[in-house]
């Protein structure tokens, strides 16, 4: 025990120098919190150029910092033990920071490109009035498929998936919520829905999916599908447009049952030490040549109103990520369910995973 002990203090030691030489540092070579700028955002969500644009134009050094989930994102806020003046959650989550306290409000008239942004993902649900968040990206998550391995096959639905012709040739990305939710349209109920018996029927269901099901992935689903390893795959517009863009075989599809509506938003967190800054950067990313050359680069839809002019014409005209009013209208945005029902989609989800096994 007293090593243990001992051992703890050693490292407690060994942090707090470390920390402070760090702080040394950065303040030897000007860089204060006043003047320093920390991003937490989803790994190569931003086109880095326009990072060292924004330090030229105003003399504020950024430190970007990646995240894998929406999940960790808030744990790490939530420790505190960072400090983190701007981060991008996804809409469900900034419903539930907003309740545990995480957000300080925008001030909006640091932000006059705010007017920049589509009134149609404005004053959305989980943040009335947009108090807390600024739009960033939005889309979809719909089927990419390749239509030559298909044999010239359509998917038009949730339904199509389970085809016996389709044994070994799916990948599902790897998330509770859009899984469970596909479940869950494929039987045209609401991808928000808590019904104990409904979401039994969805996991059941998923469960005879699986000899269709050739691997549950992250990010391998562009390698794997690029290099026609799998025919078909579950995932967000976003994804289905890069990897589209090296294969022309390629399709994307929301399914009419429906599916999700996603959104990623700019927030400041309570962590954050330069208020004023994080306004600075929210600001400029709604710069509509700014969001034209981050949509460019990173191929999500941009809810930039005044970017589409700047964008190639038949990108803002694909409706397959662009959609209509009338398709997006027919769509479900992610609500907080709350933490009891969460639970309980995780539950249901790593039990089908394990019947896959």
């Amino acid at each position: 025990m007293k090593k243990i002990v001992q051992m703890f203090l050693v490292i407690s030691i060994v942090s707090a120098l470390l920390l402070y030489a760090t702080s040394k540092l950065n303040s030897s070579q000007g860089f204060t919190s006043s003047d320093t700028l920390t991003i937490y955002n989803w790994g190569d969500y931003i086109d880095t150029d326009l990072i060292d644009r924004f330090e030229e134009e105003t003399g504020i050094k950024v430190i970007y910092e990646t995240f894998d989930s929406n999940e960790a994102m808030m744990t790490k806020i939530e420790q505190g033990g960072t400090t983190y003046d701007v981060a991008v959650p996804s809409e469900y989550m900034i419903d539930k920071m907003r309740e545990e306290k995480l957000l300080i409000p925008l001030d909006h008239s640091k932000l006059p490109n705010l007017k920049n942004i589509d009134e149609r993902f404005i004053d959305l649900p989980f943040d009335p009035e947009n108090k807390f968040s600024v739009p960033y990206f939005w889309g979809t998550v719909g089927v990419v498929y390749n239509s030559k391995m298909l044999d010239g096959k359509e998917i038009t639905s949730w339904e199509d998936l389970w085809d016996h012709d389709l044994k070994n040739q799916i990948l599902l990305t790897d998330g509770a919520r859009e899984i469970m939710g596909m479940g869950l349209n494929s039987l045209n109920y609401s991808l928000n829905d808590t019904n104990e018996k409904h979401l039994q029927e969805a996991k059941t269901k998923l469960d005879s999916l699986t000899p269709n099901i050739k691997a549950i992935v992250g990010d391998e689903s562009r390698m794997l599908l690029e290099t026609q390893e799998a025919a078909l795959g579950i995932v967000w517009s976003g994804v289905a447009s890069e990897i589209m863009a090296e294969n022309e075989d390629l399709e994307y599809v929301v399914p009419k049952e429906g599916s999700n509506l996603w959104f990623d938003n700019m927030v400041i967190p309570k962590t954050t030490k330069n208020v004023n800054a994080a306004h600075q950067f929210i600001n400029f990313m709604l710069d509509p040549e700014v969001a034209a050359q981050n949509t460019e680069y990173v191929s999500y839809s941009t809810p930039n109103k005044a970017a589409l002019e700047y964008l190639p014409e038949d990108v803002v005209k694909d409706e397959r990520f662009y959609p209509s009013p009338e398709m997006t209208d027919k769509l479900e945005v992610y609500e907080n369910i709350g933490k009891k029902n969460l639970a309980r989609y995780n539950d249901l989800y790593l039990e089908f995973k394990m019947h896959r096994k």
